[in-house]
């Protein structure tokens, strides 16, 4: 992972098609209402799709719509796997400063690598297709590197925000019967420590669902690890090896 000086410095000046007046705006905006199916299947040309939608719009069963009918893609492909594959793979795909002035970045291609990685470990795990992931992480790269490989494999992340208490994140986990939890031993708030895994622990007497906790070290502070049951995020990714997972079609 690059950590190299960042073109902070640097002016970008978009091009004039991307910065449109009110007037220009509104116009596209009766355009889709005039059209819509046209309009959105001309705007889906901006994504890759494994399998063409049969119908743009049904709107046959009012107010049950549906959009995109037959049509397979994944958010986690779009979102890395084209770009590896075209002129942007080592270009800056994610650059993060922390609160405490570390700074990290990805490239397309460093991020579909832990990403893929994460997967395999998810996969491992016993994760498929529809089953839930439970998110209580502060914001990191790990977080969006969590929802990638969540989607990667077809499944639902449910995003719990750190700063909740147990009983929340309890509360959102019941709700969802998520299968894993992802989590980090604390983050920092104004340059405090705060504690996340022990918040999670708490939860986790009362979420029977949860069977695999993978957790972010984030703070380096103390924290109770379940055997058989808690993982630390480096050490799986570490034994994921290069892996690669190929995305579900959905």
């Amino acid at each position: 992972m690059s950590e190299a000086s960042l073109p902070f410095n640097e002016k970008y000046s978009p091009s004039s098609e991307k910065i449109s007046s009110g007037e220009k705006r509104k116009q596209i905006w009766e355009e889709s209402l005039k059209n819509p199916q046209d309009f959105w299947a001309e705007k889906a040309k901006a994504i890759d799709w494994f399998k063409p939608a049969e119908k743009v719009l049904d709107d046959s069963n009012p107010p049950f719509f549906k959009w995109f009918s037959g049509g397979e893609l994944n958010a986690s492909y779009n979102t890395l796997d084209r770009h590896v594959k075209s002129t942007k793979k080592n270009k800056l795909a994610y650059i993060w400063e922390g609160e405490m002035g570390e700074v990290r970045t990805y490239t397309y291609y460093q991020l579909y690598k832990e990403v893929n990685k994460l997967a395999k470990v998810l996969k491992d795990f016993g994760l498929k297709k529809g089953d839930r992931v439970a998110v209580y992480l502060p914001v990191i790269p790990e977080l969006s590197i969590t929802l990638l490989a969540t989607v990667r494999l077809g499944g639902v992340h449910a995003v719990v925000f750190s700063g909740f208490s147990a009983e929340a994140l309890a509360d959102r986990v019941n709700d969802s019967g998520a299968k894993i939890l992802i989590t980090a031993d604390g983050s920092f708030r104004r340059g405090k420590a705060i504690a996340i895994k022990d918040n999670a622990d708490r939860a986790l007497k009362t979420t029977p669902s949860v069977e695999k906790v993978i957790v972010v070290k984030r703070t380096g502070q103390q924290v109770q690890m379940r055997e058989g049951r808690d993982y630390w995020y480096d050490d799986v990714l570490a034994n994921a090896g290069n892996a690669y997972v190929e995305p579900e079609k959905m």
